[in-house]
């Protein structure tokens, strides 16, 4: 195989178990949006299901739907979808008792124009802008809003379920915009209150206030990043400083090793030439598989028990590492990123190489890179391999 990413689900369920270690009595949303970060819509969601999760939190439609197809039922998880566009497939979902984020009345219309239309009652969770900026009511549009969810409610054409909010700088513990937008969630709480909503749940926690705010948890945590086993707020500590150890490794044969002279050109615009007689080694991955361009020599490869670096520019289907005149073959494992345990470059690792956040580096890893699923116990291998590539 050129390339592969594997997925450790076992790691997934530990790191779970050791985020509802946490939270209490507040139940656990397993997100797996973007194919779970990259990592396997289906098969994540069932580890994380198999866990202890008891929510799925996807952003578009099409996930939502994806997961009623692939058999998770509304026994088995409730799953909510919260990016949504008027034309979206609102029927549909809601016929598959899925979740709907609800922002403004334009959304609460298409979700009763679909109950109407189906015959089905509707589960809603009505969003609230605490200064996000993105999606969500503002403060002075959130009564009409919930004073229209509650006379639907009372028509039995739909349950509001959830009141929610996201966090803006959960990820920097201290700064001050986190105290504020928690004070306007209850805020937001009390005036849904008062008209008379019930929710089930309360959530506004995501995977740093998860781990750092417990006065955030409520009734729901979302749990994002961290469930892949990396640390949302790595400047705080590490994955293994909460208890939560990396899901996906990414690793690649070698597609040549050859002998070149002082002063070789390396990949495209000679970015990189070499200082002496070296040994190259061809990568067989590229920008179509994800890797970022951004990488060019900066990017970590462990190949033959050493830290390498990417050496000159990465291409759109491979990339060069210079291995300093150290023995390799072709076939022999580079390894771009994984837990770490063999020394090896890390997401956080290629994220600080690059200038992003390890969110991005797992997440465009493509399509065209195979994932394999280990860790899958008995019970979960068939359904793990059901969920083919990620």
């Amino acid at each position: 195989m050129r390339a592969e990413a594997v997925i450790d689900l076992a790691a997934l369920r530990g790191n779970i178990r050791a985020l509802r270690a946490r939270t209490g009595s507040a139940a656990v949303m397993s997100v797996v949006k973007a194919d779970a970060y990259g990592h396997g819509l289906v098969p994540c969601a069932r580890a994380a299901l198999d866990a202890g999760a008891t929510w799925l939190g996807v952003a578009t439609p099409e996930e939502a739907l994806g997961l009623r197809a692939a058999g998770i039922t509304a026994e088995q998880a409730r799953v909510l979808c919260w990016l949504w566009t008027p034309g979206g497939p609102w029927e549909r979902v809601v016929a598959a008792n899925v979740d709907i984020s609800v922002s403004g009345k334009w959304a609460l219309r298409h979700v009763l124009d679909a109950v109407r239309a189906t015959g089905h009652p509707a589960r809603i969770h009505l969003k609230a802008d605490t200064g996000l900026g993105r999606n969500g009511a503002q403060p002075h549009d959130w009564p009409a809003l919930v004073a229209a969810a509650r006379a639907a409610e009372a028509e039995g054409l739909l349950a509001v379920v959830g009141i929610w909010s996201h966090f803006a700088c959960a990820d920097e513990p201290g700064h001050p915009a986190n105290a504020t937008q928690l004070s306007a969630f209850r805020e937001a709480l009390a005036v849904a209150e008062a008209r008379g909503l019930r929710p089930e749940v309360r959530h506004l926690a995501n995977s740093p206030a998860t781990l750092l705010m417990p006065e955030t948890h409520f009734d729901l945590v979302r749990a994002g990043l961290a469930q892949y086993g990396l640390s949302p707020v790595p400047e705080v500590g590490g994955p293994e400083d909460f208890g939560l150890r990396p899901v996906m490794t990414l690793q690649a044969q070698l597609a040549q090793v050859k002998q070149v002279p002082a002063g070789h050109g390396v990949s495209y615009g000679h970015s990189y030439t070499t200082a002496g007689e070296t040994t190259l080694a061809l990568v067989p991955v590229g920008y179509a598989d994800g890797i970022p361009r951004h990488a060019s020599g900066t990017g970590p490869v462990w190949i033959a028990g050493k830290w390498r670096t990417v050496a000159g520019r990465v291409a759109m289907d491979q990339f060069v590492v210079d291995l300093g005149g150290d023995r390799a073959e072709a076939g022999d494992l580079a390894v771009l990123f994984g837990p770490g345990d063999r020394g090896e470059p890390t997401a956080e690792d290629w994220a600080r190489a690059v200038g992003t956040i390890s969110y991005e580096i797992v997440t465009r890893i493509g399509v065209r890179i195979p994932r394999r699923y280990v860790g899958a116990g008995a019970a979960g291998a068939a359904a793990a391999a059901e969920g083919g590539d990620g």
